[in-house]
C-alpha cells in the first residue's frame, strides 16, 4: 500500500470513528433524566412511516410576573414507548408522575420529541375542589 492509500485510509476511520461518536452522543447518550408531575393533557398515536405515541403534560405552578405573584402553567411534551402508552391511556386528566429520559437527537422510531417517558411513577385523579379552587386562583 502506497504512502497516499494509508493516509487516505487513516483520514477515513478518524473520520468514522468522530462521526460514530457524534451519533452516540446525538442520539443514544441520555443528556438527563428525571421526573415530572402535572395533568394529563394528551396522548396520540401518530406518524406517517413511524407509529409512535406522543403527549403533553399541563405543568402548573407559582411564578412571578412583573406585577405579583400568577399562576403559571408550562406544557411536557414527550414520546412513550408502547408499553408505558397503553399504561397513559386510562389516565388522562390525571394528575401523574412520570420518569423521562431526555436525548439531544430525535430518531424517527423512537418519537418526535426529545424526552421520552419510560415509567409511570404514580397517579391521582384530580380533586373537584383542587380544579375548582385553581380556577378562582386565576382570576384573583
Amino acid at each position: 500500500m502506497s504512502k497516499t492509500g494509508k493516509i487516505i485510509s487513516s483520514v477515513l476511520v478518524i473520520a468514522l470513528l468522530l462521526a460514530a461518536v457524534f451519533c452516540y452522543f446525538k442520539f443514544w447518550w441520555v443528556f438527563s433524566d428525571g421526573t415530572k408531575t402535572g395533568e394529563l393533557n394528551s396522548l396520540t398515536y401518530t406518524g406517517y412511516i413511524f407509529k409512535t405515541y406522543e403527549g403533553e403534560i399541563i405543568l402548573t405552578g407559582y411564578g412571578t410576573k412583573a406585577g405579583g405573584n400568577s399562576v403559571q402553567s408550562k406544557n411536557f411534551k414527550f414520546s412513550a414507548r408502547k408499553d408505558v402508552a397503553e399504561e397513559l391511556q386510562g389516565l388522562t386528566g390525571q394528575r401523574i408522575t412520570v420518569h423521562y429520559k431526555e436525548y439531544k437527537g430525535v430518531l424517527p422510531w423512537r418519537g418526535y420529541e426529545k424526552s421520552i417517558v419510560d415509567k409511570v411513577v404514580s397517579s391521582e385523579p384530580i380533586a373537584p375542589e383542587q380544579v375548582q379552587h385553581s380556577e378562582e386562583s386565576i382570576f384573583l
